[in-house]
């Protein structure tokens, strides 16, 4: 199975969304301040942007098509100046189709101003919260929002606090052996669709479930089963990075398997390299033991530096060495 999908990206949200699902996310409240069709100004890009020098009437670099952050310098720079000056300055800005303009610091602007954004179709918000903040959490929800995302089919489990995703032909078990983890006190992040996201450049991948199949799980012969309802908020995750892909196989005699460790294989989720474990399933095997193993030695490497199978190589090579001296 592969995982080399590219990535989607959502190409933009309405001012309307935005305020109305970042406030219920992050500790930021924002007050409208003109009414305008918010439905008409969407927001394209993550960045933000402070139009001070747009307001100084250099609008050559202006990028308008971000959210603009009016700030204590900003709106001091606007309010000493003339009125009919300011009216002048704040026209460089309001004359470009700009998404939305948000006043930080309790920070305000002449009625005057406000009524030459609403005439140019223009939300104002205004928020007491600093600058600072203010670009910190937009820039993390927007970052957040247009973030490359791709859902994948396999079960996504937390096993000993490393997240394993399990993939593999439809029909080999998959649900099963995340059942068996859930049971063996391990949590579920979702079940048959994964949906993965990669924030800007990040080497993290960060694994949710489809929010329309929820925590439901389909085990064949027996049916849809509530993984929540069943064994309780201890037995599931709201997310989890992807840290480990382990592909179950078909047993085929007639394929080397991997015996040692040595050789160790990965893979591209969304262009970051992910560590991976093929295992071959046949009647008897412990599939849900070998991933616990799985998840012990990747928490091994990662804090430890250890890796069993060239510990072993070394202490063979030793005693060769050795046995040769004294030979």
């Amino acid at each position: 199975m592969t995982l080399e999908q590219k990535g989607l990206k959502k190409r933009s949200i309405s001012i309307a969304e935005f305020f109305g699902t970042i406030s219920t996310k992050y500790d930021i409240k924002f007050r409208k301040l003109n009414t305008v069709d918010e439905s008409k100004r969407r927001i394209v890009e993550r960045d933000l942007h402070r139009p001070g020098l747009a307001l100084a009437g250099f609008t050559n670099l202006f990028t308008y098509q971000r959210l603009q952050i009016l700030g204590n310098t900003e709106t001091r720079f606007l309010n000493n100046l003339d009125e009919n000056v300011r009216a002048l300055a704040f026209q460089n800005i309001v004359r470009f189709k700009i998404p939305c303009i948000i006043l930080t610091s309790n920070n305000k602007l002449s009625p005057a101003l406000i009524d030459m954004a609403t005439a140019a179709g223009i939300p104002i918000y205004g928020t007491r919260c600093s600058s600072t903040k203010t670009i910190y959490n937009v820039t993390d929800f927007l970052d957040d929002y247009f973030s490359l995302y791709q859902q994948y089919h396999g079960s996504m489990v937390d096993v000993y606090g490393v997240g394993v995703l399990l993939i593999g032909k439809s029909g080999l078990g998959k649900s099963e052996v995340a059942l068996d983890l859930i049971e063996r006190g391990h949590g579920l992040v979702a079940d048959d669709a994964v949906v993965i996201r990669r924030k800007g450049e990040s080497p993290t991948l960060t694994a949710r479930r489809n929010h329309i199949i929820d925590h439901f799980m389909e085990i064949r012969g027996l049916g849809i089963v509530d993984m929540k309802a069943n064994f309780g908020i201890r037995a599931i995750r709201e997310s989890k990075d992807v840290q480990v892909v382990v592909e179950l196989l078909e047993w085929d005699q007639k394929i080397a398997y991997e015996r040692l460790g040595l050789d160790i294989k990965s893979t591209k989720i969304l262009g970051v390299e992910i560590p991976k474990v093929e295992l071959p399933i046949f009647p008897g095997k412990n599939i849900t033991v070998i991933i616990e193993v799985v998840a012990l030695n990747f928490l091994l490497k990662r804090y430890s530096n250890y890796v069993a199978a060239e510990a072993l190589t070394s202490r063979i090579n030793t005693v060769i060495n050795s046995d040769t001296s004294a030979d």
